[in-house]
């Protein structure tokens, strides 16, 4: 064996662990965007993916990808299984590293495009549709597509250029992952009565940070790794240099782009600020120089913004922003060869954009990659999605979903000691104070039946300075919260303190499992509301929230009345009646 044949196959070894490494970055960033209730499901979704998309590869994938030089689908030695002669793809790539090698870094960029759709169909999609989807999306839809542009398809043999991925890959797990969250529809919560759409925070910012740097360690495999060589450095390092600048620009943008027109610099959108950039520059990093790629990553964090906060406003629900990352970067990042491709800026290219004398060559030919590739997935995957749905189904029940799919997918939970904390959006109508959480993200498990800080956020009133001041208590389940809030909105009710708990009576809580055994006692979580009222009677209030929890089932809850002895406000000193004036000018 040569020397370069040795160099070569570590380089591409290298690589491809780099980007198998990727799926750890994949799930923490999306279990991070993630509800807690849904974090084992996020996870189990990001660990299967590889191992069904490793199969559906193996099985047929690579031989559709890469089987000969017909035009739209491989159809040679389409089965390496049981074939112990692989000669037939020796100079398939490279001819300096060994098939299985070669296969391996295919495989990885294979599970890439699949794991993409995970995010995007997060909170709501049935486990098993997942499973099935994703592993006729590597057994079929993305060798096609794969083919097309990197096994000798058509649109190579038209010029189209697309050094990594950002059409093989991002594109097609973003078309994908796009033709699932439209059919799915929204998370339960995610749009107001109105239309207008309501944050779903995630649980773990920190968990999505972590993953976010492990995507970018793993990005200096995708990338450089794709030259398949180490016989020219400078064609490596150039890469490697391209796809970090990309990634700073966008992080500065996106940051920049969000504090000016959301009003903060909202870590979430630097995170797909960071991503934007690296899927912005993955199809042309061998292609422009170091100061395009700058420009590159710089469009792609503006574009990421406003893409996340177009596709909410057009009721597409992706908890994660995946289509707005790696479908919209993604197609960005294909026209950006066409307009920005410089020759010899390494020694891969040999063709300049538009912006470099090319003419519109490059770009029309990257523009029809974008738009077939853009109907044949989505159309590919908008069939199988709804062959999924009309026989074994997509969505989970309402009841599992606002539960949780840990519990109703899994039987277990990411964290159980600790409540989970119920979405609660804030509302007013300027009477009195907004509605407000007492409790943290985490509450640790309560040695009784239901833990809540002795807080309350009194109702203003303005008349009887003598009356009676009265508190009302309600616990029922998290997904009651939403209706009783408008119901108390209606008479007058706007102060609140919020409280996630945990509790059980009749209801036993539920049954979950840990490495097949049962774990008992588990608690339910629950949301307690605490009011205070004195002008509007107290007889008044109980008849809204009994009417407004009211199904005949268990879990509808129960309501605690008490004397109220007096108030103080500590601000001023004032008390009773007087400390329940102007709480809106607090």
């Amino acid at each position: 064996m040569s020397t370069t044949m040795i160099v070569d196959t570590l380089w591409v070894l290298l690589a491809a662990v780099l980007v198998f490494f990727m799926n750890l970055g994949f799930a923490a960033v999306e279990s991070g965007f993630a509800r807690s209730k849904n974090t084992v499901n996020i996870l189990s979704k990001n660990f299967i993916v590889f191992a069904v998309s490793s199969l559906g590869f193996m099985l047929l994938g690579w031989g559709l990808m890469f089987g000969g030089d017909n035009p739209f689908i491989g159809t040679q030695q389409l089965f390496i299984l049981g074939n112990a002669n692989t000669d037939f793809y020796k100079d398939t790539l490279t001819s300096n590293v060994p098939f299985w090698g070669k296969f391996f870094f295919q495989l990885v960029f294979c599970g890439t495009a699949a794991t993409i759709v995970s995010g995007a169909v997060a909170e709501r999609i049935k486990y098993i549709s997942f499973i099935v989807f994703s592993f006729i999306l590597t057994l079929i839809i993305y060798p096609i597509v794969g083919h097309w542009i990197w096994g000798g398809g058509w649109l190579a043999n038209l010029g189209f250029l697309d050094f990594a991925g950002d059409t093989v890959v991002h594109s097609v797990g973003g078309w994908a992952a796009l033709a699932g969250a439209i059919l799915l529809g929204p998370r339960y919560g995610k749009y107001d009565k109105n239309g207008k759409p309501q944050a779903i925070p995630g649980h773990n910012m920190s968990l999505a940070v972590i993953g976010l740097f492990v995507l970018w360690l793993g990005w200096f495999g995708f990338n450089p790794g794709s030259t398949m060589s180490f016989q020219n450095p400078a064609d490596v390092m150039h890469i490697l240099v391209t796809t970090n600048t990309a990634a700073i620009a966008a992080i500065l943008t996106a940051t920049a782009t969000s504090w000016i027109f959301i009003g903060k610099p909202d870590l979430g959108m630097t995170i797909n600020g960071c991503l934007a950039g690296l899927v912005g520059i993955t199809g042309g990093c061998a292609y422009v120089s170091v100061a395009s790629s700058l420009i590159i990553g710089a469009i792609a964090g503006v574009i990421v913004v406003f893409s996340v906060l177009l596709f909410d406003r057009a009721k597409v629900d992706d908890p994660v922003g995946a289509t707005s990352v790696h479908l919209v970067c993604g197609v960005f990042g294909t026209i950006s060869v066409g307009l920005f491709a410089q020759e010899g800026v390494t020694s891969l290219s040999t063709v300049n954009g538009l912006f470099f004398g090319g003419g519109w060559s490059l770009l029309g030919v990257e523009v029809l990659g974008v738009i077939a590739v853009g109907i044949f997935v989505f159309a590919s995957s908008v069939l199988v999605w709804l062959i999924i749905k009309n026989t074994i189904g997509m969505r989970v029940s309402l009841e599992e979903e606002i539960l949780g799919l840990d519990i109703g997918e899994h039987g277990n939970s990411a964290y159980p000691d600790f409540a989970i904390v119920a979405p609660i959006m804030a509302s007013g109508n300027g009477i009195g104070d907004k509605a407000m959480v007492a409790s943290p993200v985490a509450v640790p498990k309560p040695a009784h039946k239901a833990v809540s800080p002795e807080v309350a956020i009194p109702v203003v009133n303005r008349s009887r300075p003598n009356a009676k001041m009265t508190k009302v208590t309600v616990i029922t389940n998290q997904d009651k919260f939403t209706k009783l809030q408008s119901d108390l909105d209606k008479i007058g009710i706007t102060g609140l303190t919020v409280t996630n708990v945990l509790g059980y009576g009749m209801q036993k809580g539920h049954t979950e499992y840990f490495r097949g055994a049962p774990v008992k006692t588990r608690l339910l979580p629950k949301v307690q509301v605490d009011i205070v009222v004195c002008k509007i009677p107290t007889e008044t209030l109980v008849d809204t929230i009994k009417k407004s929890l009211y199904t005949g089932n268990m879990g509808d809850g129960k309501i605690f009345i008490y004397d109220v002895e007096n108030v103080i406000k500590i601000r001023t000193g004032e008390e009773g009646y007087d400390a329940l004036q102007d709480e809106e000018d607090e």
